[in-house]
């Protein structure tokens, strides 16, 4: 199994529009393990897309619990216990994830109930466990290890970045998270930091499509990272590769990957790659 990351979402927020990216979702493929970070809508046929088998769902990390990253978590594993999924499942989560799972599954009681009764499937209650962490060491298994630091994305307060080590290799995700330097040592040496980021010159863009102006402005500014914010961190970090993701704006045709190059590439020294659906990157 080739070690990568798979972007399934790169957009941040929860609204979609036509031919625009998803939301935030990825899959990571390290240690012999798939992962889902994050359950953004389209994760399901973004695992797809990849060739993976969603009966073969294993571990689902979720980072907070905003919209943009967590509602397609039921329908993932719903779909994915319809499609054969007869093993276990662990949804790694903050304080509440297990209220967004049981929420779920007695919205789809009655679909459930009847699968099992009509189609003899296993009951899906007892193939998911879900994991509630906080900060520190959320999974040893093996030499596969997952930490979680609590990040900085006011109201929220329960939101982590989360590190995977495995196979000689360390993959950081920050999360949704305003400027934050205690990222920059908890990333340190990493292979990848995939980092959130925004453009300046875009809030107006998004805060003239999306309404609600000022609140939401100031909303992003104090709860998100700018691009160039995004490489400062990778590069005191001293990472290998750095992948903008969450990237607010990400469906403005003004705005092109030179953009976001343009923003990054004075501070940060190392591979930048802007993050696109679909992208798979080799570690």
């Amino acid at each position: 199994m080739t070690h990568a990351l798979t972007l399934l979402g790169t957009k941040g927020g929860p609204a979609i529009r036509p031919g625009g990216p998803n939301p935030t979702s990825m899959l990571l493929t390290l240690s012999g393990r798939r992962m889902v970070i994050d359950c953004g809508l389209g994760v399901s046929r973004g695992l797809v897309e990849t060739g993976m088998s969603l009966k073969e769902l294993d571990l689902v990390f979720i980072t907070h619990l905003h919209s943009d990253h967590v509602l397609e978590l039921g329908p993932l594993i719903h779909t994915a216990w319809t499609t054969g999924l007869d093993h276990p499942v662990t949804v790694y989560g903050p304080p509440g994830t297990r209220a967004v799972w049981t929420g779920f599954l007695a919205s789809l009681a009655y679909d459930i109930e009847t699968r099992i009764a009509d189609e003899g499937r296993p009951d899906i209650s007892e193939l998911v466990s879900v994991v509630e962490y906080g900060p520190g060491e959320i999974l040893r298994d093996a030499d596969l290890t997952v930490e979680a630091l609590r990040v900085d994305h006011p109201p929220v307060a329960d939101c982590f970045a989360l590190k995977f080590k495995g196979s000689g290799k360390t993959v950081v995700f920050s999360a949704d998270t305003a400027p934050f330097p205690p990222l920059a040592d908890f990333a340190r040496g990493a292979d990848l930091l995939v980092h959130e980021a925004m453009l300046p010159e875009g809030l107006d863009s998004i805060v003239r499509r999306t309404g609600n102006g000022t609140r939401l402005r100031e909303h992003l500014i104090a709860s998100h990272s700018f691009a160039a914010d995004a490489a400062l961190i990778a590069q005191e970090a001293g990472v290998g590769m750095l992948v903008l993701n969450h990237l607010i704006p990400a469906d403005d045709p003004a705005f092109t990957e030179e953009h976001w190059r343009a923003a990054v590439r004075s501070i940060f020294g190392g591979e930048i790659v802007v993050g696109r659906d679909g992208q798979i990157i080799s570690l």
